[in-house]
């Protein structure tokens, strides 16, 4: 009886947890300076989207500690968090999005505290002011988005130190104002800013993460 050759390790199919796995090893790799947050971006876009193990092997060949599929269909890799990082913060999920959007008119909207963060959030601020305080914060998914416009108005986001924060906002006679330009940790949760400022002001800065640090060294939410 001829025996059959072993099935191809990469044709099997990704789990979760090799998706994240791969998602970790790039944030990783963008913590450290070896890839850009445009390749970062392009890179988790394929993770997401990949099937087998075989489509995510070369996401991460380029990376030290990576390792190939072998034939225990053992998967990739993600490298460990170097001694002392401060870890991963456990911040997405955990709760349904409590609302979309704040607006204040010629008033003042906030949002503060234990709150969590839809998908795709808006702020919009016409001869008002609006506070967004993330630092308690949870996220619904991995990657958010916070469009925010202020005409003649203010408006303030405050994010925690483990997230990573892209802004691309527009200011006309106003200013749209990104003091956060960093790094978040590792696995951390990518939040979007885009929008607005017309006569106007949107400050996003970065603010103080309440933390605590369990048994096994990992930090957690308060």
């Amino acid at each position: 009886m001829t025996e059959q050759p072993d099935r191809d390790p990469r044709h099997l199919r990704a789990s979760n947890q090799d998706r994240e796995q791969v998602a970790v090893a790039l944030h990783t790799a963008m913590a450290e300076g070896r890839i850009e947050v445009p390749e970062l971006e392009e890179r988790l876009d394929a993770v997401y989207r990949a099937k087998t193990l075989g489509e995510l092997e070369p996401l991460t060949s380029d990376l030290p500690g990576h390792r190939p599929v072998t034939a225990a269909g053992v998967a990739l890799p993600a490298p460990p968090p170097e001694p002392g990082s401060p870890g991963i913060v456990s911040r997405v999920g955990g709760g349904y999005p409590t609302s979309s959007a704040a607006v204040a008119v010629m008033s003042g909207a906030t949002r503060s505290g234990r709150w969590v963060v839809p998908r795709q959030f808006t702020a919009v601020a016409v001869m008002g002011g609006v506070e967004l305080d993330l630092t308690q914060a949870r996220f619904a998914e991995r990657q958010v988005t916070i469009t925010a416009v202020a005409v003649m108005g203010g408006i303030e986001i405050t994010v925690p130190a483990d997230v990573t924060v892209l802004v691309s906002g527009i200011g006309l006679m106003g200013g749209f104002e990104d003091h956060a330009r960093s790094d978040g940790y590792p696995g951390g949760p990518v939040l979007r800013v885009n929008g607005l400022a017309l006569m106007g002001g949107v400050e996003v800065k970065r603010g103080r993460l309440p933390e605590q640090i369990t048994d096994d060294g990992r930090k957690e939410l308060r």
